[in-house]
């Protein structure tokens, strides 16, 4: 049940699911109850007390409309748990994508894609085991018998009391049970996890495989892995037989001696047969909800083992930036300057330790200037660029828009003010003109050319079969990398944020795509704010003031000929800048 009280906290509808589910539950003892009762009253009559049809008809057709009211009551079942199964699904499914939204591109990227695809895909699609078979069979299990226990009691007290000691071991043998099957479970999730992320892998690099020869040592790799899954597969199922005929031993069992009871005592007349015959069609009844929760349970554990992934990401703690003292979240503004004053960011590399990026970074980007940031890799830049983005929040320090603290601004008010253009772009598996209207999708055709046109891009579109309609592939496929960059940098442009940051937006353009970007970029920089992480000697020189990252702190600023002359690591980077353009 731990798998219910957490899916409570989740999921509206289980309240409402629960409160049916028990409903019906109870119906169908009822029904239980008075068709056994009308089946033992007919028989007795006609059997003992010689009736004819004509005076047992009304307790047949009684007998009839409890049999079909029972149906029903199946029927409806079915129809509330497969209701409620795709509703609590689909929120299920909605929360944990907005759970993966609020964690960021940080969370994501420390996971395995396939295993968060496995997660969302077959995770929550497992839950139907649940819903649909174990939770209404813990139910029936829970209110059948207790209801059928009631009214034997009232009936014959021996034979109640013969029920109620003999119940309770079914539930001992199947937990015993079920203890090791579950783990068992648990690790065939894992494994099921691990073998989606790792064919994804190898689907995603597939082509280095190739041009290395190791294509054929991942599927060998492949069929290791698939063979231990199905080995567990298999483990799991023969415990699941092994609980399955324990419980129909059981049962069986204790049915059994029932009815030697109850045969012994009618034989001496110590009961009647009406009586005793009422509490023979009840036994089975009364074992059989548990019989079944046997069978339940196991196709249930793949919803547990499923669950528990939905619930480690659901449960991970999302942290919110403290607003600063005296401030309110408030509609995000930007008129003069973008300042970074003081900030420190560690990663965490281990429980014990924080890797330090950023040490004490101080910066500020005024309205009309374009800023460049360099420095070698793992200097900081990309982290400085996260924390403008809001995808991390700085450990000790501010950022400041205009005099207010950012982090009064919710982080989507934020990102309307940015248009990022990033060092490896995301496109998706659609078209042209919507992958450029991702920032505005609100945007007509006119806005959408104009933009392409900003980036250099509109006479490779006018090529295209379809020219902007045309579908462009999973991440881009049928387009270069250049291709990629261009119309990446035309969906930021599109967007007409006031905040640019451009993160090696030309680094895989020729160089006179460059100058062209480059040219675009100078045409919207009086009324913008332009931030460009760059390592290409055109864009670095452009630029109206340049900041030197390294180890996480600013070591030089200036212009191109200041630096040149007075700071010897920007010296360093920019012959290394030249030496790489003059092997490309």
């Amino acid at each position: 049940m731990q798998i219910n009280k957490r899916l409570l906290q989740y999921v509206k509808t289980m309240r409402i699911y629960v409160v049916i589910v028990g409903a019906l539950s109870f119906l169908t003892a009822i029904f239980i109850i008075f068709q056994s009762r009308y089946i033992a009253s007919i028989i007795n009559a006609v059997f003992l007390q010689k009736q004819s049809l004509t005076q047992v008809m009304t307790a047949l057709i009684i007998l009839l409309c409890i049999l079909l009211g029972r149906a029903a009551v199946i029927w409806g079942n079915e129809i509330a748990t497969n209701v409620v199964s795709g509703v609590v699904k689909s929120e299920l499914r909605l929360r944990l994508f907005r759970q993966l939204l609020k964690l960021g591109p940080m969370y994501v990227r420390g996971e395995r894609s396939g295993e968060i695809a496995n997660t969302s895909t077959e995770a929550v699609e497992s839950l139907d085991a649940y819903f649909n078979l174990f939770f209404p069979q813990v139910c029936a299990t829970l209110i059948i018998p207790l209801a059928i226990l009631i009214v034997v009691f009232s009936t014959d007290l021996i034979s109640g009391i013969v029920l109620l000691v003999t119940w309770p071991i079914l539930p001992v043998f199947m937990i015993l049970i079920g203890l090791q099957a579950n783990a068992m479970t648990e690790s065939r999730w894992r494994q099921m996890s691990y073998l989606s992320a790792h064919f994804l892998d190898v689907l995603q690099g597939m082509t280095t495989l190739k041009l290395f020869g190791r294509n054929k040592a991942q599927l060998e790799t492949i069929r290791a892995i698939s063979k231990r899954y199905g080995d567990t597969t298999m483990a799991v199922l023969r415990v699941a037989f092994l609980s399955s005929f324990v419980m129909e031993m059981g049962s069986t069992i204790s049915n059994a001696i029932i009815a030697v009871e109850i045969g012994l005592r009618l034989l001496y007349g110590n009961i009647p047969f009406e009586q005793a015959f009422f509490v023979l069609l009840l036994t089975p009844e009364f074992y059989q909800p548990l019989r079944n929760l046997g069978t339940q349970f196991h196709a249930s554990m793949n919803s547990s083992a499923g669950a528990q992934r939905i619930f480690d990401i659901l449960e991970v703690p999302v942290k919110e930036p403290e607003l600063p003292a005296g401030s309110i979240a408030k509609p995000a503004q930007l008129e003069q300057t973008i300042s970074l004053e003081d900030i420190h960011y560690a990663y965490p590399s281990s429980e014990e330790s924080r890797q330090e990026a950023l040490k004490g970074v101080s910066l500020t980007i005024q309205r009309g200037q374009k800023v460049a940031l360099v420095g070698k890799s793992g200097a900081g830049k990309s982290t400085l660029a996260n924390l403008l983005l809001r995808f991390i929040e700085p450990d000790q320090g501010s950022i400041k828009a205009d005099d207010n603290d950012i982090r009064s601004f919710t982080a989507t008010a934020w990102r309307e003010l940015v248009a990022w253009q990033p060092q490896r772009p995301y496109l998706f598996n659609t078209t042209v003109a919507d992958n450029i209207r991702l920032g505005r999708p609100e945007a007509d055709m006119t806005k959408v050319v104009e933009a392409a046109r900003s980036a250099n891009l509109h006479d490779f579109i006018e090529t295209l079969p379809q020219g902007y309609e045309t579908s462009i592939g999973e991440r881009g496929t049928r387009l270069s990398g250049g291709q990629l960059q261009r119309l990446s940098l035309a969906r930021a442009l599109l967007k007409k944020s006031p905040f640019l940051l451009l993160d090696e937006a030309t680094s895989t353009l020729d160089a006179e795509s460059e100058a062209q970007v480059l040219q675009t970029i100078d045409r919207l920089a009086p009324e913008h704010f332009v931030l460009i992480i760059a390592h290409r000697l055109h864009t670095i020189s452009s630029a109206d003031r340049i900041v030197v990252l390294d180890q996480g702190r600013v070591i030089a600023s200036g212009t191109h000929q200041e630096l040149l002359g007075q700071s010897p690591a920007y010296q360093e980077l920019i012959k290394a800048y030249e030496e790489e353009e003059a092997i490309v």
